[in-house]
């Protein structure tokens, strides 16, 4: 099994990636606070199925670059990240999961890109237009994402009590450890709050092409910033299939705290056997 780490330059700024397995390649891409170990518990169950793992730290995160400025973290940029991530490693083409807001960023590539993906798995953020139409309730679970946008408060209040607010979206052990490392370099925080702050206008309904590749949108029911409705309705913005699981008793970070489920589906619905067979 080929395990590597890569510093890759694409899009004007360095990526770090990590490679494992051999195989057709899955990108995972994660969400706020996370870098590629967020994919800890994926990572070695998909490459011994037979695929090969990308897992990129994105824009300002982990190993990755920071740039200095909010314009620096709009889609439009994170698209061109993958992209060109994907173009430097020579790969055509890849099955993709995302969460938070590597979901987010899946959902805008598979709509504007979707020659460079096969398949989509979206972890708890559903189609940007069904979070947008999803109503009152949806609006005050992500009642945060106005304080998030407000400089240095947010870093102040996330920091606060060393990093209390943040040990309270988790219960996977040491998780919050791991954000503490990873943001407490200068610029860190404040490069992830951009990702908020460079896209506000993801709350109106997003005027993007239908998505015609198989999704898979993955929602937990503890997770207390995104409903059911919103990752159910996405089915609307989808010509291809759209399959729905839902995962009782796990929080927003379902990939930790449910893995067990969440890798048995990404298995099933991304063809392990398959892998398996031409790798």
């Amino acid at each position: 099994m080929i395990d590597e780490s890569l510093m890759v330059e694409a899009n004007g700024i360095r990526i770090h990636a990590t490679m494992t397995g051999q195989g057709p390649v899955i990108l995972l891409l994660h969400g706020f606070p996370d870098t590629h170990a967020v994919w800890r518990k994926q990572v070695p169950v998909l490459a011994a199925a037979g695929f090969r793992v990308l897992a990129p730290d994105l824009r300002g995160y982990g190993r990755t670059d920071a740039p200095p400025h909010v314009h620096d973290y709009t889609l439009e940029k994170l698209r061109a990240d993958v992209l060109g991530l994907l173009d430097a490693l020579k790969i055509d083409k890849v099955q993709l999961v995302g969460h938070d807001w590597g979901a987010l960023i899946g959902w805008q590539l598979a709509a504007l890109a979707p020659e460079r993906i096969e398949r989509l798995v979206a972890l708890s953020v559903g189609h940007p237009s069904a979070i947008a139409h999803a109503g009152m309730l949806q609006r005050l679970r992500m009642a945060y994402v106005p304080l998030f946008c407000l400089p240095g408060i947010a870093e102040h209040t996330l920091r606060a009590g060393d990093w209390f607010a943040m040990r309270q979206f988790t219960g996977e052990p040491g998780q919050c450890e791991l954000w503490k490392r990873d943001l407490e370099a200068p610029g860190r925080l404040t490069a992830a709050l951009n990702y908020y702050r460079a896209n506000l206008r993801l709350a109106l309904p997003q005027s993007l092409p239908r998505v015609k590749i198989p999704v898979m949108g993955i929602w937990s029911d503890r997770d207390p910033a995104l409903g059911e409705k919103q990752m159910r309705d996405s089915a609307h913005y989808v010509d291809g299939e759209f399959r729905f699981e839902r995962i009782r008793d796990a929080d927003h970070w379902l990939q930790l705290t449910a893995h067990d489920r969440v890798n048995a589906l990404l298995l099933e619905f991304l063809g392990a056997r398959k892998a398996q067979s031409t790798a």
